[in-house]
Parts: C-alpha cells; structure tokens; sequence
C-alpha cells in the first residue's frame, strides 16, 4: 500500500496494509472481509500476522494459546484479555 495526499490539505497519509488474522488476505477498505464462526466467538487463534500476512507459529494450552510471527513477536491470549 502506498501513500494517500488529501487535495484539501497537502497532507500525506501513510496507508497502513492489514491483514486477516484468520485467513492471511489483505483487507481492503470496504470490502467485504468475513470471519470464521470459532473466531467471533474467542474460540480460534490468530494464524497470520496482522501486520505482514506471514503464517504464524501457533500453540494452544487448556488456559489460552500465543502466536508467533518471524518479523512482529508473540501475541497471547492474556494480552488481548481472552484467557
């Protein structure tokens, strides 16, 4: 994604890409962009990272799971308060 210049004003915004920590796909603004039933409810982890799309390193245990990824670290469950 690159940058976006707002006409009115000059300013350049920085278009952050995200993607869908459940299947990995780029979100596009407006789009349509599904989630699983289990994730909506707290069931699933992540398995991509949010930031990258890369496939993240991923373990559950009866108390919550942490997820890794190469370039962005560890999320957990407790730090998002799912446990």
């Amino acid at each position: 994604m690159g940058n976006v210049v707002d006409m009115e004003t000059d300013e350049v915004t920085a278009r952050v890409a995200l993607y869908n920590p459940f299947t990995g796909k780029l979100i596009e603004p407006g789009a349509d962009d599904p989630v699983p039933a289990a994730a909506a409810l707290g069931l699933e982890p992540p398995r991509y990272c949010e930031q990258c799309g890369r496939r993240m390193i991923v373990q559950v245990s009866p108390d919550g799971w942490w997820a890794k990824c190469s370039r962005h670290g560890v999320l957990d469950s407790k730090s998002l308060e799912h446990r």
